[in-house]
């Protein structure tokens, strides 16, 4: 049976038992966990990432394929659904280290290594370099051709949303990596942290005539 990969961002009361029926409910629709991401745990609430495997089967023609597990959990007391999307990456693989073993590997290539991962790191649809003087170095796979960006011109990791997209903008010594997100909840300052991290990461491997 085809199985779809969803991630669903999950608000819920920070006490015991309230993850429990989440799962409870998540199995009653023929959901299996394969993933829970830890985003936030403040002022007595949590929210998590969570990936799941959905049966194709279920899924209703013309509705949004997390719809009606958003529904479900949604009804439980305290609890919220914040997004739902389809998940770009499989529970267990590890893109950044893939994205380290490529950069070792070409050096030079670091930049365009670091925005075709981007999607995979941060379950972003798409992302781009863009240089100094404001024009795009490179796409990732399924970004447009001229895409509508924020102004990110600030010397910080920033989160913006525009028109319905959320983006998540990283500068670095010659160029600035953004990431976009068209469907699903607006990025969580973890991510922002996590991608920051992994280009600065990346930054040290390149070489100096290639920093990024």
């Amino acid at each position: 049976m085809r199985q779809l990969l969803l991630r669903l961002r999950v608000s819920m009361p920070d006490r015991p038992g309230t993850l429990g029926h989440v799962a409870r409910v998540l199995g009653v629709l023929g959901a299996d966990i394969l993933q829970v991401t830890v985003l936030e745990r403040e002022t007595g609430r949590a929210v998590d990432d969570f990936t799941v495997s959905l049966p194709s089967a279920s899924i209703v023609a013309g509705r949004d394929p997390g719809a009606d597990v958003a529904e479900r959990i949604g009804a439980l007391p305290g609890v919220r659904v914040e997004g739902s999307w389809v998940a770009r990456e499989a529970p267990g693989a590890l893109p950044d280290y893939d994205l380290f073993a490529h950069v070792a590997a070409e050096p030079q290539r670091a930049l365009p290594a670091l925005v075709d991962a981007v999607p995979h790191l941060v379950s972003a649809d798409w992302a781009v370099a863009v240089s100094g003087d404001g024009a795009v170095a490179h796409r990732s796979w399924q970004a447009p051709d001229e895409p509508v960006l924020p102004d990110s011109s600030l010397p910080r990791p920033q989160l913006h949303s525009r028109g319905g997209v959320h983006y998540m903008c990283v500068p670095l010594e010659e160029a600035r990596v953004i990431a976009a997100r068209e469907s699903g909840p607006s990025f969580h300052p973890a991510e922002l942290e996590r991608l920051s991290r992994i280009a600065d990461l990346v930054a040290v491997m390149a070489p100096a005539p290639a920093r990024i």
